[in-house]
């Protein structure tokens, strides 16, 4: 019998959480209804999800506190997360994104909109967990056990900085357009925009601390990673700063 995805809905305005769990349903999913933070940490502490839907404005804590609490801890820091609310400004999605959502949804959305971005963010976790060791430099990832280190010392990555990660180390030295990245890393998911891949860099960036250089920006062209980074110093001489 096929196991159905398990969805957690953190959502307080019962109208919209119920139109969701019914398509939901209709669509192969179980979801699982919290209507508060509370009830949200709860689900999450009896039994990690396939996905999370959070919205943004909750009773107590909000969504954007709890993204940012459920990615800082090892154990639900891999559970895809997309952000629902009915913020829609730029700032807003940036927010979302740099508080550890991997894709984010303005309401008032389509029901067809939002199970295409749910397949879409379960998708790409997929390939994350196959393929051989890489090592860069003194970078490395495994992809079977989800592990990164930088000079033997583990570092911790989100789902998409990971597959972002994985993505550049298996094509090192080359560089790769926000939309080609946009291809390889987020696959058809036609909603997601270009700027989506700069603020997952910047996560990807500090994710990786001393190893963050490694991931460079080359001007109009995209971004690469890179075994020999460019020290700070040299790029501002050659700018003539």
């Amino acid at each position: 019998m096929r196991v159905m995805p398990t969805v957690l809905v953190v959502e307080d305005e019962s109208a919209i959480a119920e139109l969701i769990a019914v398509n939901l349903r209709h669509n192969g999913f179980r979801p699982i209804w919290a209507m508060d933070s509370v009830t949200a940490q709860r689900e999450m502490n009896a039994a990690l999800p396939d996905l999370i839907l959070l919205d943004w404005m909750l009773p107590g804590e909000s969504g954007l506190v709890l993204a940012k609490r459920w990615r800082a801890d090892p154990r639900t820091q891999v559970v895809p997360l997309i952000m629902l609310t009915a913020r829609g400004d730029e700032s807003d999605r940036v927010a979302g994104l740099d508080a550890g959502a991997d894709d984010y949804i303005a309401k008032p959305f389509s029901t067809k909109e939002l199970l295409a971005r749910i397949r879409a963010v379960l998708r790409r976790r997929t390939p994350e967990q196959v393929g051989e060791v890489i090592v860069i430099g003194a970078l490395v990832l495994d992809p079977a056990t989800y592990r990164v280190s930088f000079e033997e010392r583990p570092l911790k990555l989100g789902p998409t900085e990971f597959k972002l990660l994985h993505f550049l180390m298996g094509h090192s030295e080359r560089v790769h357009s926000r939309a080609q990245l946009l291809d390889k890393v987020w696959g058809d998911h036609v909603y997601i925009e270009e700027r989506t891949v700069d603020v997952h860099v910047k996560r990807l960036r500090e994710a990786l601390a001393q190893a963050g250089s490694m991931v460079e920006t080359v001007r109009g062209a995209g971004y690469r990673l890179t075994a020999n980074p460019v020290p700070a110093a040299a790029v501002t001489e050659k700018a003539g700063v």
